[in-house]
């Protein structure tokens, strides 16, 4: 039996891009009820024998994000099961027992959004200038966070993100901003279906990627400060569509977040050049893109049995916006 690696983070970002920031219009949270659906098809050739496959579907409840809701239909029938990851994350593994020319995977969601706006960080009093440092508890909790995962042997990158501080001390949270917004105005979103990221220095030198590469470039430029970063997987609503029912309205989606004392996590979005968790639907988080991919598993059933891979996904307004009880 020869096994074949199935692991798939393909964007429907990767279809379009927004080109801006999404219109915010208001100093208050902005509730939203919105139904998520999020539809994954494989076809074979022939039947195969599926694996364990780990599926990471299941919305991040937050304090601006709650879960009304969520199931899971798989096609072939399995039997599944729930755990949580080191970081937090609602892992679903599904086991199969008999062959299959197919597998389909239906994720439905229902939540409500409360994030504000226009946010305001309580970012700590010893942080608020760049640099600072971490107490002795946060240092050791943000651990592999903090540190860049590739290498920078000749500078090129650290000269890029030393550009960005203008002086020292400077402004913590418009340091992150301008990086951030940085990764925005240089790199031109790409669409790429091909499974993992382009490096830091790949993405710079070939001044494109998906959102995928501005999450990593964006990570990594906070972690080169010796900041504590993370990717994250999930939706993106656009209300602007939401509200007309388009079935573009909402897409998977990568970002990052930055730990800030005092603020925590604060959500930052290179691809829509947006900081804060407005629009944003976590679903899963991790040092790196290859640890949240929404379905990872391996089939086997011979050389050559993959016949198609298609990814729908819709986030839509159950409730209007300032309407959600």
């Amino acid at each position: 039996m020869r096994h074949l690696s199935v692991r798939v983070h393909r964007t429907a970002t990767d279809q379009h891009r927004h080109a801006c920031c999404i219109p915010q219009t208001t100093l208050d949270p902005v509730l939203a009820r919105l139904d998520i659906l999020h539809t994954t098809t494989y076809r074979y050739r022939q039947a195969v024998k599926l694996g364990p496959h780990r599926l990471m579907l299941r919305p991040r409840e937050t304090r601006e994000l709650r879960l009304f809701s969520h199931e899971l239909s798989i096609s072939p029938p399995a039997t599944v099961t729930w755990a949580h990851d080191v970081a937090g994350n609602a892992i679903a593994t599904a086991v199969f027992d008999a062959p299959t020319d197919h597998l389909v995977i239906d994720s439905r969601a229902m939540v409500e959004l409360s994030a504000p706006a226009w946010p305001v960080f309580p970012i700590a009093a010893s942080a608020a200038q760049f640099p600072f440092i971490y107490s002795a508890d946060e240092w050791t909790d943000l651990g592999a966070l903090t540190v860049p995962q590739y290498h920078d042997a000749d500078g090129r990158f650290a000269n890029w993100i030393d550009g960005f501080v203008m002086a020292r001390p400077t402004d913590t949270l418009s340091l992150l901003k301008d990086i951030s917004n940085g990764v925005f105005m240089q790199i031109s979103y790409q669409s790429r279906d091909a499974e993992g990221t382009q490096s830091p220095i790949e993405t710079l030198d070939r001044g494109w990627g998906s959102c995928r590469d501005f999450a990593v470039l964006l990570a990594e430029s906070a972690r080169r400060l010796g900041l504590g970063a993370r990717i994250v997987s999930g939706y993106l609503s656009d209300p602007e569509t939401s509200l007309i029912g388009s079935a573009g309205a909402g897409s998977t989606h990568a970002w990052v977040e930055i730990f800030i004392p005092g603020a925590g996590w604060i959500a930052f979005d290179p691809t829509n050049r947006s900081v804060g968790s407005q629009n944003l639907i976590p679903v899963a988080v991790g040092r790196g893109i290859h640890q949240i991919s929404p379905i990872a598993g391996k089939i086997s059933g011979g050389p050559n049995v993959f016949c198609d891979l298609s990814v729908g996904v819709s986030v839509r307004m159950s409730v209007p916006f300032g309407d959600a009880i």
